[in-house]
């Protein structure tokens, strides 16, 4: 199945912004998460089509899957 998988801020370094990756039918976000070599603390917010989603929630071909790493500020 095919998704698209949008990086932002620092997930973005040596990575592409947008992708569209071919996974296995019942492909967990963790796995997807996993497949990119992002460190799990590094995904604050991970929104799968527009939702905020947990990481085990499984992906569905065409989905859009988004992530966005910790922002700090002051």
């Amino acid at each position: 199945m095919k998704i698209e998988v949008r990086l932002f801020a620092t997930l973005r370094e040596k990575r592409q912004k947008v992708m569209t990756l071919e996974v296995p039918q019942g492909t967990a976000a963790v796995e997807l998460i996993d497949s990119l070599d992002i460190p799990h603390n590094q995904v604050a917010i991970l929104m799968i089509n527009g939702r905020h989603s947990k990481f085990h929630q499984p992906l569905q071909d065409g989905d859009v899957v988004s992530m966005f790493p910790p922002v700090g500020g002051g």
